[in-house]
């Protein structure tokens, strides 16, 4: 099996996260790819995809993955269903730090309770 396809699952996931910029290239049994992610939220995912496929350190991938805005950490559009407490525990594991999303959204949120679908929400750089 190349690298290339045992890391198709990366490159499939870049495709659907919109990664700008991208490039590809094999060399002498090395994986070499980069661009530009939206946000350092999907940064991880593709990171995350990575060390799911070839481990913690794999020697066989080099990536070089720059992210768009360090102004946050993701923008997240409510669906129905969604609370921020839910949002929370998708973004920081934890559904108790629904709080930190409220306060960086005060500009639309009035109620920590009362969110609606298509709003977009930013997602400050966990702690």
């Amino acid at each position: 099996m190349s690298v290339k396809a045992k890391y198709q699952p990366v490159l499939d996931l870049g495709e659907e996260l919109n990664i700008q910029d991208g490039y590809v290239e094999e060399l002498d049994g090395v994986l070499k790819v980069g661009g530009t992610a939206s946000t350092q939220y999907h940064k991880n995912l593709l990171w995350d995809k990575i060390k799911e496929i070839g481990g913690e350190n794999p020697s066989d991938i080099q990536a070089d993955i720059k992210i768009a805005t360090e102004d946050y950490f993701h923008k997240h559009t409510v669906k129905g269903g969604d609370s921020l407490s839910k949002i929370a525990k998708h973004y920081y594991g934890d559904a108790s730090k629904y709080m930190v999303i409220f306060n960086a959204n005060t500009d639309q949120l009035k109620d920590p309770n009362l969110i609606h679908p298509d709003q977009e929400l930013t997602i400050p750089f966990p702690a």
